[in-house]
């Protein structure tokens, strides 16, 4: 394979996987068609392990012997909506443009998807002594679905790996932590009444304003008492208020409102513990006065997604082989959430390390830089030589 080759095939896979548009509430089964065939050219059998009760799946695939001592190369194949963006390049269309390469994905992490398939045909050709595995997952933009249904099948059917890599976007840094993250929705239920007479009701509305109150209180006392690790920017818990909706006209005391919340802590923080402390100003000091006035109102905190935190293991075995696939002298920390605390939990040792930047994630226009998907390239071809070392 020449050094023209890889970059040939890397942006022949990319603008196949742009074409598809995995946005996490459509399916991704037409990309995982595309990558069960692809590798199936190459006599790689693929597990397509179908998502539970949606039409998706994750794909987990073994290049060489399936012992103790390989590398997992993991990405998502979910992204985020272009609704509400100006873009001027097409989205599902890969557009190149002085060294760049547009398009949705590109980044956000189809450019590493890319790179691991397109060296597909060089690990199949190679005498391997231990073994690559490929994990592409769905919804990892939603809350981590599909890992979390991808992890028993890995704890039964992959041997302990010595490193996986998260191929989120780094510049091919090495990172080794990230905070965790909690969302949930609040709702509350009060009772209505006409608004010339408030005391005949409790106004749902005005109980989730309160209820953000204290959320604002708490991330000021994290703000300003910690703990702190000045890895991360910012260096403390951060919490944030997302979507929220009550009320059904002006003139009418609301009876039921609801808001999402999310928060990301600091990976040694106790994360729970800031739940419980929400829960416990909810069940003592706010339901007892709705309640106090009409016994039917309440309030219900559902954590519908958690991101585990990943937790630095410095001078570990796994973090000193990702070093030397990427060629770097010193790790860093990411402050964006990723699968790899997930992997993590499975004891396999896990750090992220992808091509571009998380600054064009998200975005209209998102592009990858050409050079970045080169540099990943070479991290594969190292890859290969130290699985068949």
């Amino acid at each position: 394979m020449t050094a023209a080759q890889p970059l040939e095939a890397i942006r022949s896979i990319l603008s196949d996987l742009i074409a598809f548009d995995t946005t996490s509430h459509r399916s991704n089964m037409a990309l995982i068609d595309y990558i069960t065939a692809y590798l199936a050219r190459y006599g790689v059998e693929a597990h397509v392990l179908q998502a539970d009760g949606q039409p998706k799946a994750n794909l987990v695939a073994t290049i060489g012997p399936n012992v103790p001592g390989g590398v997992v190369l993991s990405g998502h194949t979910d992204v985020v909506p272009i609704e509400g963006q100006d873009w001027t390049k097409p989205a599902f269309s890969l557009t190149e443009d002085a060294g760049k390469l547009y398009g949705r994905g590109t980044s956000d992490m189809k450019g590493f998807i890319a790179v691991a398939l397109a060296h597909v045909p060089a690990f199949v050709g190679a005498t391997l002594e231990a073994p690559i595995h490929l994990a592409f997952s769905f919804d990892e933009e939603v809350g981590c679905k599909g890992v979390q249904e991808m992890l028993p099948f890995l704890a039964s059917h992959v041997a302990a790996p010595r490193l996986v890599v998260i191929g989120e976007p780094t510049s091919m840094q090495v990172a080794t932590a990230h905070k965790g993250q909690y969302v949930a929705k609040t709702r509350i239920s009060g009772r209505e009444a006409h608004s010339s007479r408030p005391d005949d009701g409790v106004n749902a509305v005005v109980v989730a304003a309160g209820l953000i109150r204290h959320i604002d209180a708490m991330a000021a006392q994290s703000r300003a008492e910690g703990p702190f690790d000045d890895a991360f920017a910012p260096p403390h818990t951060t919490f944030n208020i997302g979507p929220i909706s009550g009320g059904s006209a002006f003139n009418i005391i609301s009876n039921r409102c609801e808001f999402d919340w999310e928060f990301r802590f600091l990976p040694e923080e106790d994360g729970p513990a800031k739940i419980k402390q929400y829960l416990h100003y909810i069940d003592t000091s706010v339901i007892p006065a709705m309640r106090a006035k009409f016994p039917e109102c309440d309030i219900t905190n559902d954590v519908w997604a958690y991101l585990p935190p990943l937790k630095a293991e410095p001078g570990s075995d796994g973090e000193t082989l990702a070093m030397a696939l990427a060629q770097r002298n010193a790790s860093t920390v990411v402050a964006f959430g990723t699968e790899a605390g997930h992997f993590q939990g499975l004891d396999f040792p896990t750090v992220v390390c992808g091509p571009g930047d998380i600054a064009q994630a998200h975005k209209p226009d998102e592009f990858i830089e050409i050079s970045e998907l080169e540099a990943c390239s070479r991290f594969m071809i190292r890859v290969q030589e130290a699985m068949a070392a």
